[in-house]
């Protein structure tokens, strides 16, 4: 039977159905990981996400099933092209409606596994070119407990994005941990931020460590859900004042650890940094980007 593919704007009532083209396309091959449910989740309630232009994002339909997708990246410029196995014909259109609709002043910038000779060939023959700017995807296996003892005075925390106080109190934290300043007053003249709206978060799995005054110093987020067998890290973040004490690694592998016991094998981080091979992680996909 011949495939009835149609193309479509996304609307917010296709929000699962994005989640489950992004959980199926990851179940079996792993290569494209770096765009998963929980990056998507993360993404399209981050403050910096505007809203107003997600309905640029193109998804392709059989029937009602989202069969490939044309994702922006938090701002224009970066996007994700995937489809789904089967329906690898629609790759080269993917790209060309990205490149139309989702580039901004300097263009199109598409990651692209180093190993997927098709989907480079397809970028290349639409245009793109090989760049220098790359991107890796870490991994750590969750088949042993995880354990490193908080510096004394510390405890952990869980907290909720969904929550006005929460949110409040982890965007102070993000302020400082992604290196914004430590001035209270200036971070509170920021615009207010609204709680986000993350249907799958899962608060168990949102750890922080406070000190004895109530402070939030070193934060880790993972994301799970029971229909897939991969944790996400997302984010990961210590104020300057508690760096290099040993906060973060605690943090994190608290979490890795809940995470393990809910039934994740593995987890995986957008990152190279030698930091996470000191936890555990090894490289395990690299991405190049190719620009038009």
């Amino acid at each position: 039977m011949q495939k009835q593919i149609r193309l479509c704007g996304y609307k917010p009532k296709e929000y699962e159905a994005v989640c489950h083209f992004l959980i199926e396309l990851n179940k079996t091959d792993k290569s494209h990981i770096n765009w998963n449910w929980a990056r998507f989740e993360w993404m399209t309630e981050h403050p910096m996400f505007d809203k107003s232009k997600s309905g640029s994002i193109g998804l392709w339909k059989d029937s009602d099933k989202v069969v490939g997708a044309a994702i922006y990246d938090m701002y224009f410029g970066e996007a994700f092209c995937g489809v789904m196995p089967g329906y690898e014909a629609l790759y080269p259109e993917i790209l060309d409606y990205a490149y139309r609709e989702l580039k901004d002043d300097s263009g199109l910038a598409i990651a692209i596994y180093d190993n997927n000779q098709t989907e480079m060939q397809a970028a290349e023959n639409c245009g793109f070119v090989k760049s220098e700017q790359t991107e890796t995807v870490m991994v750590i296996g969750l088949d042993k407990p995880l354990y490193a003892e908080l510096p004394e005075g510390l405890h952990f925390i869980e907290m909720d994005h969904n929550l006005e106080e929460d949110g409040h109190e982890l965007q102070w934290l993000f302020w400082q941990g992604f290196d914004h300043g430590t001035d209270r007053e200036e971070f509170e003249r920021q615009e207010e931020i609204e709680p986000p709206n993350r249907p799958h978060f899962n608060k168990h799995l949102s750890i922080a460590a406070e000190n004895e005054s109530g402070e939030k110093v070193s934060y880790c987020c993972l994301w799970y859900r029971k229909d897939t067998d991969y944790a996400y890290v997302e984010p990961v973040c210590t104020i300057p004042s508690y760096r290099g004490k040993g906060v973060a690694k605690a943090v994190i592998y608290e979490a890795l650890d809940r995470a393990a016991k809910l039934g994740a094998k593995t987890a995986y981080v957008i990152s190279d940094m030698t930091f996470y091979e000191k936890l555990g992680f090894t490289k395990a996909y690299h991405y190049t980007f190719y620009r038009k």
